[in-house]
């Protein structure tokens, strides 16, 4: 198949948009080896390593980056798990009401974080629930949820039952047909949904702004370092920390998701 090239004025256009989404993270970037430590000035004055030495010794830093770590990877869990099942009921089975199902199971990420956090940290005021660790894991399953039940049901629809009946008819239990014919084809996009559902979580502020109390995840950290600068460059190592930790997840999804338009048995 022959495809025409792009003319001059959409390839312009396209790199415009490029440039203007991308363009302020790698200033972030810049801003980030810069020898000014009170305000951004155009161009930097000079270039230095000093404040990744200056982050690194930081308690403050690790202690909200040990916090969204942890975070994200409970949340990830919790949403791998509950995700999944949602996903395994909806694509598999049919029932009354499947189609609302399917809509609450999506709306949390559809609604402004604002109102999930005003509605969580009122549910919590409400059951007398303190803010701690586990408040801030709730709040975060609620998206991430969406993101695995996304990834996991568009694969469930292209998995032949034919597999499944097959694997009975041959004599596995439920527990083999599971392991050996379930999983593996959807293993690709559980990873990929668990992966971004890490992402989204590591970086998530307004429902953790509600549900966090005193407690400050990494991004919260950066957002009140900004409204009470200290050391100003040091706010653009963690926020260089951050894109990092959020890209590699985001890409090998990408990757992990790409050409697999076709599964097992999905043309049987």
């Amino acid at each position: 198949m022959r495809f025409e090239r792009a003319p001059w004025w959409l390839k312009a256009l396209a790199g415009g948009g490029l440039l203007f989404l991308h363009l302020p993270i790698l200033l972030v970037f810049l801003y980030a080896f810069t020898t000014e430590d009170r305000s951004y000035v155009w161009p930097p004055p000079g270039l230095t390593l000093h404040w990744f030495a200056r982050a690194w010794a930081r308690p403050d830093i690790w202690e909200a980056l040990w916090l969204s770590l942890r975070v994200a990877l409970v949340a990830t869990a919790v949403a791998l798990v509950l995700g999944t099942l949602c996903a395994a009921a909806v694509a598999r089975s049919r029932f009354f009401g499947r189609e609302a199902v399917s809509l609450l199971v999506v709306l949390p990420i559809a609604l402004p974080g604002i109102i999930t956090g005003i509605a969580l940290r009122s549910a919590f005021s409400l059951a007398d629930i303190p803010f701690s660790f586990w408040t801030i894991v709730l709040g975060h399953a609620t998206f991430c949820v969406v993101v695995v039940y996304n990834n996991a049901v568009a694969r469930f629809r292209r998995v032949s039952g034919n597999l499944i009946e097959a694997s009975m008819d041959l004599g596995a239990t439920y527990g083999q047909t599971l392991r050996h014919v379930i999983l593996p084809n959807i293993a690709t996009a559980l990873l990929a949904g668990g992966m971004l559902a890490f992402a989204l979580s590591f970086d998530e502020v307004i429902v953790t702004t509600f549900t966090a109390g005193q407690q400050a995840t990494l991004p919260i950290w950066m957002l009140e370092e900004l409204v009470r600068p200290r050391e100003r460059p040091v706010t653009n190592v963690v926020a260089m920390v951050v894109v990092l930790v959020t890209f590699l997840p985001i890409l090998g999804a990408y990757h992990l998701t790409r050409g697999t338009d076709t599964v097992a048995g999905s043309g049987k």
